[in-house]
């Protein structure tokens, strides 16, 4: 069933128009205030967020903010391909690994390749920060990325008031409808060409510090445990 394309087109095709209901329905709060400001500043970025916590992602992003996310080749994750193209937003098929057998297996080199070939075209690449099966521990991938593509990385975490935590590897967050949610956006993270490993992963390490202060921000936000904007905005696209 779950390779049968006709219901990955209809699953997906729910799963956009849910996730468009959800968005609609949502008090959000945006912090910084200003961070679209910035964007546009630094644009073309590379989006990064923690798997299982993007399904609201596409909805963070103005109409010119054109963008193409990293996705699975897994049959699962056609489904979100076809969400994510319903709701505007390219992809780019592939997926990183902890081992390199498994990185080109799963297309993760020709994947770098076409996220780095869409920075250079000047449209923004979105990208899960951490690898299948190892939840919330960013990987080298989006660090990687940054450093050939010379573009920022900006962390990005959403989280509602209501919601269902998934019984999935990566803690999956199921967004529900009509409730308080935030989009928090982290400082833009960028990585030297030249660096070495030592470098490397001390910008893998400030991308996992930034994430996880946004991701704890963003859901004390979305719970009413911390002080909000001056002001409830709505999400610039939806």
């Amino acid at each position: 069933m779950r390779t049968n394309r006709a219901f990955q087109l209809a699953a997906g095709t729910t799963f956009a128009y849910y996730f468009k209901l959800v968005a609609k329905t949502s008090r959000f709060v945006v912090e910084p205030e200003n961070i679209f400001d910035t964007i546009d500043e630094q644009m073309p970025v590379i989006l990064t967020f923690w798997h299982g916590q993007h399904f609201l992602t596409p909805f963070a992003m103005k109409p010119h903010h054109k963008a193409k996310v990293l996705i699975s080749r897994h049959a699962d994750a056609q489904i979100n391909a076809i969400a994510a193209e319903k709701l505007g937003v390219g992809t780019i098929r592939g997926s990183g690994s902890t081992s390199n057998r498994d990185f080109h297996r799963k297309g993760g080199v020709s994947a770098t390749y076409e996220m780095l070939n869409t920075l250079a075209e000047g449209v923004n690449v979105a990208m899960t920060a951490d690898v299948p099966k190892i939840a919330r521990r960013v990987g080298l991938g989006v660090v990687t990325v940054a450093r050939y593509s010379g573009r920022p990385i900006i962390p990005v975490a959403m989280a509602t008031r209501n919601r269902i935590t998934l019984n999935s590897w990566d803690r999956a967050s199921l967004n529900l409808p009509f409730g308080r949610g935030a989009a928090v956006v982290g400082e833009p993270i960028f990585v030297a060409r030249d660096v070495d490993d030592a470098g490397l992963q001390a910008a893998r390490d400030q991308v996992q510090a930034s994430l996880e202060a946004v991701t704890a921000r963003a859901e004390a936000l979305a719970c009413g445990e911390a002080t909000t904007l001056p002001r409830t905005s709505g999400l610039p696209k939806g």
